[in-house]
């Protein structure tokens, strides 16, 4: 090759330019194309000044997106978005529900009272009333509703405050769910981002189950099934289409619309949702004109007020029990207790014991005695099963919440009795076996005592089923020492007694303090043949993942059937012809009477066919009742007149 040849070829070479990077090539690819170029021809790759700009190009691009993702990642951060765990897994705290045995609702208790329903569940247009009157849009909107914004923004600039927001209802469920009230442009934006976000996550069937079940709508409710029960004392799926429609006009203003602050203003929303319904096509003009048309009837809160207060004490002592069985604050249970308490016979102890404790008053009052009415309980139990049908513990919840049904140990007197008597014909006496009925005294550990009767008068020999039925102390006494102190103790636990019982003969008398409810359950043994039931407040509880908690309860024999009916017969004679006359209903009862020292408390524990009933009178310091004012004059009388109302 020549010279001239040479330096041709060399000048062709120095001459060549590299290709430009394709458009859907990256930056660094082409680069690597370069260095290549530059390897194979040993030395530098020159570039023109168009391609320099798309380098330069391409790296402002890229430096631009990192820059804007740092920004936004930052803004993210600033505004601390909430996590959506709360919406996809929602979960809401439901109140606790406490039903009677007909399986109506008589309490709740939590701190936001809602029931969480499925929205197949719900009245069918209840859903579509408050899309109607909420967010119009809300099928065909994206969580957020754009015609809406400028409209809002308009209106906060004009009147110079945040008024008024374009909140769709997937934004008040963001804003419900996971954010702060407070009205700020900050909280708009992330309520906006919230709700965008939503509306990808949830399908709009479960966006408005969230919606219906989470919504304030006055009185304390929170969510449509609430409010139904609070407004109009049913279930939703029971409303007619007037009463969805004042339901749906709530959520604006709860505290304005609710009915029985502003008719008024309730009925003028209540026609702004029909009339929106109509125009939405979910009802026609001639529905809307008939439900504005048609009369509402809310619940009757005076009426629900006197039955809860009725119902306060037997509440009282279910909350107590379901709380040691759940073993939680029953405002975060959440569950659905069923009781077995008979709300009318509730009501008629209630008026039993008002009437009986005046009356009281009122003897004393005649015998120049002024005192005010004494303390009163009552527990009425079915004794083949233990469920507790009424439980009073005192004469007014508002004044004094102490149960005395439950809580309140006091002496039991000569309602214990009857356990002596039962452990003599256990152990081979009979009803006419004899025993004497004269003054006696004991010796104990060098020191004497010496038993009196009520009434200082003494019988003689007199049969066991004579000497109950006028509750003789000396006989009593007598007995327990013929048939041991330690058997008596063995059948009253197997009656159900857990309270001390002491070691010596004063127990024949009742020397151990004990509730009205433990010592009325023991009479089981004697009403049903001998077997003992544990006293059931609570059916059943049912938990929010559908399991089932039994309310405990079980049955045991503790005494003889032929035993338990004797004593059965002896306790009759109480009533016919003894302490206990003052009990007598028609069809015939068997009962016992007790009093404690000095008349500070009266008993009367008695049953028939189908109830088994105890009654305490006293007062809550120990205050004697007043002369002649034992179990059978102030107690008995209680007894009758309940057991006579409770008659079906």
């Amino acid at each position: 090759m020549t010279e001239k040849e040479r330096e041709k070829e060399q000048s062709a070479e120095t001459s060549e330019t590299p290709e430009a990077p394709p458009a859907h090539r990256s930056a660094s690819a082409w680069a690597d194309r370069r260095n290549a170029q530059t390897e194979a021809t040993g030395g530098p790759v020159v570039t023109t000044q168009g391609e320099e700009a798309i380098y330069v190009f391409l790296l402002a691009l890229w430096f631009a997106a990192l820059v804007t993702t740092a920004v936004a990642c930052r803004g993210i951060l600033w505004l601390q978005m909430p996590d959506l765990s709360a919406v996809s897994h929602y979960n809401p705290p439901q109140a606790t529900l406490i039903y009677d045995r007909d399986g109506q609702v008589i309490e709740r208790i939590a701190r936001e009272y809602r029931i969480f329903t499925p929205l197949a569940d719900m009245h069918p247009l209840l859903a579509k009333a408050f899309v109607a009157a909420e967010d119009g849009r809300f099928y065909r909107h994206d969580g957020l509703d754009f015609f809406s914004i400028p409209r809002a923004l308009y209106h906060n600039l004009k009147d110079g405050k945040k008024g008024q927001g374009a909140s769709t209802i997937t934004q008040q469920v963001a804003r419900a769910l996971l954010l702060s009230p407070e009205k700020t442009y900050s909280r708009k934006f992330k309520e906006a981002i919230l709700a965008w976000r939503i509306d990808r996550l949830l399908t709009k069937e479960q966006i408005l189950t969230i919606y219906l079940n989470e919504i304030y709508l006055g009185r304390g409710a929170y969510g449509v099934e609430a409010a139904a029960r609070v407004y109009f004392g049913r279930d939703s799926r029971e409303l007619s289409l007037a009463e969805v429609a004042l339901l749906a006009g709530l959520p604006q203003a709860p505290s304005r619309y609710a009915p029985g602050k502003s008719m008024d203003a309730a009925i003028t929303r209540q026609r702004y949702v029909l009339n929106r319904m109509a125009e939405d096509g979910y009802i026609s003009q001639e529905e809307a004109r008939a439900a504005f048309a048609e009369p509402l009837r809310f619940r009757d809160n005076n009426r629900d007020a006197d039955r809860h207060a009725a119902n306060a004490w037997y509440l009282d002592a279910v909350k107590r029990r379901a709380a040691e069985i759940l073993n939680q604050p029953l405002a975060e249970a959440g569950v659905k207790i069923y009781t077995f308490l008979d709300p009318a016979l509730q009501e008629k102890a209630v008026n039993s014991l008002v009437k009986g404790s005046q009356a009281l008053a009122a003897r004393r009052a005649l015998r120049g005695e002024r005192r005010p009415p004494p303390q009163a309980a009552l527990v009425c139990i079915e004794p083949d099963s233990g469920r507790v049908a009424a439980l009073v513990g005192g004469l007014d919840f508002a004044v004094s919440s102490f149960n005395r049904a439950t809580q309140a140990k006091r002496p039991a007197g000569s309602v214990f009795k009857p356990f002596v008597y039962a452990v003599a014909l256990e152990q081979g006496r009979r009803a006419d076996s004899l025993t004497s009925d004269t003054p006696l005294t004991v010796e104990t550990g060098g020191a004497s005592w010496s038993p009196k009767n009520a009434d200082g008068k003494y019988l003689g020999k007199i049969s066991l089923a004579r000497a109950l039925a006028v509750s003789s102390n000396v006989a009593a006494v007598r007995l327990l020492r013929e048939v041991g102190i330690e058997p008596t103790r063995q059948l009253a636990r197997q009656a159900g007694i857990l309270a001390p019982m002491p070691d010596d003969l004063s127990l024949a008398l009742g020397t151990l303090d004990i509730s009205l409810l433990e010592m009325t359950a023991a009479f089981a043994v004697f009403a049903d043949d001998g077997m003992f039931h544990q006293p059931l407040l609570i059916d059943h509880i049912e938990t929010s993942d559908g399991r089932y908690l039994s309310g405990g309860g079980s049955g045991r024999r503790a005494l003889p059937e032929s035993v338990a009916r004797q004593m059965k017969a002896m306790l009759e004679g109480v009533v016919r012809s003894g302490t206990g006359a003052l009990a007598a209903i028609p069809g015939g009862a068997a009962g016992k009477t007790g009093t404690s020292n000095d008349n500070r408390d009266a008993w009367f524990i008695g049953f028939n066919q189908k109830y088994l009933t105890g009654v305490w009178v006293g007062y809550d310091h120990n205050e004697g009742l007043g002369g002649g004012e034992g179990g059978g004059r102030a107690a008995a009388p209680i007894w009758r007149n309940f057991m006579r109302a409770a008659a079906p």
